[in-house]
């Protein structure tokens, strides 16, 4: 195995990590299509960074992101609160509007530079090792998997910090409120988060890679849990463990690794949904079935009953 072909599975193992920790918090707050929004919608933020630095890697980049990202929560959360439409179709008008504006801008003033919404939306884990962080003409690897790291670190320690004010803004918001903790900055810290985590990995991955790799874990492992802590572990590692086996999947069939790692993740998903021990459909089945006889049992005991005379029972 080469060098490159480890820095790949390093970067697609950090990546899944990364998208994992915010995801299992949109899967529970029910905001799963907020993070397709956002993947989509930063990019005006990330071409108006371009515009500002000339540098695709600058943290600028990142910032102007996230900001958008927040701006379109905010937009969308102020269209559902008028009651004239629900979340999904508030959805449905702002990130359409927001990576219109992305595209325009790219389409007027960077036809000729390496900033195209192929690129944005598909990614190419393959050429990831090929942009390298030197400094001092020490190659220090490659630079997407130290963005990534960095924001995965960050993402971990403020998680770990705001554990507690997080699990109760999650479940029950005016409990939150009652102790003290705000609701909305705690929601638009996750937005934050969630935006910067996507931009970062827009270089390596690209937008629709992140939006699995946030959701399909989650959804997985939410499964197979009600525990939180078990929640965020297991979907860390079903993340990583699809980003390997989907890295050798691609391997095998010389086809796309995005494409293999999602596949991955929607087989892993499928597997849970059949087979989790108390919500997967096999158990639901079964269960309706021992209920549906209970019902029958207890409707012929009854019968019974009411046959007080013996030749009536036989």
């Amino acid at each position: 195995m080469s060098s490159a072909q480890i820095e790949i599975q390093l970067i697609a193992a950090v990546v899944a990590a990364a998208c994992a920790l915010p995801g299992v918090f949109l899967v529970l707050r029910k905001m799963a299509l907020i993070s397709d929004a956002i993947s989509h919608s930063i990019l005006p933020g990330i071409v108006i960074g371009f515009f500002i630095t000339h540098d695709l890697a600058s943290p600028l980049n990142i910032l102007l992101a996230a900001l958008t990202g927040v701006i379109t929560v905010v937009l969308v959360e102020f269209i559902q609160k008028t009651g004239l439409v629900k979340e999904d179709t508030a959805i449905g008008l702002v990130f359409p509007a927001m990576f219109s504006v992305g595209v325009i801008l790219i389409a007027l003033n960077a036809n000729d530079v390496h900033l195209d919404v192929d690129a944005v939306l598909l990614g190419e884990l393959a050429f990831a090792p090929f942009d390298r962080m030197i400094f001092n003409e020490i190659d220090f690897g490659p630079k997407s998997l130290w963005v990534v790291g960095v924001i995965f670190i960050v993402s971990l320690v403020l998680l770990i910090t705001f554990y507690k004010e997080l699990k109760v803004s999650t479940f029950d918001q005016g409990l939150a409120a009652a102790l003290g903790f705000s609701p909305v900055v705690l929601h638009y810290g996750l937005m934050s988060i969630a935006s910067v985590t996507t931009v970062g990995a827009f270089d390596a991955v690209g937008a629709i890679l992140v939006v699995a790799l946030m959701i399909a874990p989650a959804a997985t492992v939410y499964l197979l849990t009600n525990d939180l802590k078990k929640l965020l572990v297991g979907s860390v590692c079903v993340g990583v463990f699809s980003a390997i086996s989907g890295y050798w999947l691609a391997h095998l069939l010389d086809a796309s690794i995005a494409g293999a790692i999602t596949t991955v993740l929607g087989g892993v998903f499928l597997l849970s949904y059949l087979l989790a021990p108390s919500k997967g459909l096999f158990s639901v089945l079964y269960r309706q079935k021992q209920q549906r006889k209970e019902v029958m049992l207890l409707t012929f005991l009854l019968h019974i009953q009411n046959h007080a005379e013996e030749e009536e029972r036989h």
